[in-house]
């Protein structure tokens, strides 16, 4: 998959890429919290955790720059989680976070997902309006094994809008 915007453009992940697919990560996750064993488990070894069970991983480049990265991770049948989101300080607020979210939601339905879930926290605002913004919605809280959630919500696929109020991807 590759999809381009005049200022960065989405590929899929390579092998290539993972130690800046694990630092990007790595990055946010530090800054406002503990890295739990299971971010180590997929950030070190995507190939294992993400890919093999039947997940995804796309990537936001900027020129040669890896700048955004988001996975999905397959749950069940039809039903995946979005995790491991996130883009460069210096890159945030340009629309590649919502583009890299619109471009998994789309790979999402490709490999046959209903529904995708995701787990965040309230003290990641913008992050949290930019999942409503895709058409995610709160749901009630389920048992996580991440210590640092405390948000949960889910899109039924179909729903969702590429801007508020205007049809579905």
């Amino acid at each position: 998959m590759e999809l381009k915007s005049k200022d960065y453009k989405i590929i899929d992940f390579e092998d290539k890429y993972q130690r800046t697919f694990a630092a990007l990560n790595y990055a946010w996750i530090e800054k406002h919290f503990t890295i739990e064993q299971m971010d180590r488990d997929a950030l070190d070894n995507p190939r294992e955790k993400i890919y093999k069970n039947g997940g995804h991983i796309l990537l936001a480049q900027v020129g040669e720059e890896i700048v955004g990265t988001c996975a999905l991770i397959k749950i069940e049948q039809g039903y995946y989680e979005l995790a491991k989101m996130a883009v460069s300080e210096k890159h945030r607020g340009k629309g590649i976070g919502y583009g890299l979210g619109i471009a998994i939601l789309e790979k999402a339905k490709e490999l046959g997902a209903t529904k995708v879930y995701l787990e965040s926290n309230d003290v990641l605002g913008p992050a949290l309006k930019l999942y409503e913004k895709l058409g995610f919605e709160h749901i009630e809280h389920k048992e996580t094994p991440y210590c640092r959630c405390n948000v949960q919500m889910e899109i039924v696929l179909g729903t969702e809008s590429r801007e508020p109020g205007v049809g579905t991807v």
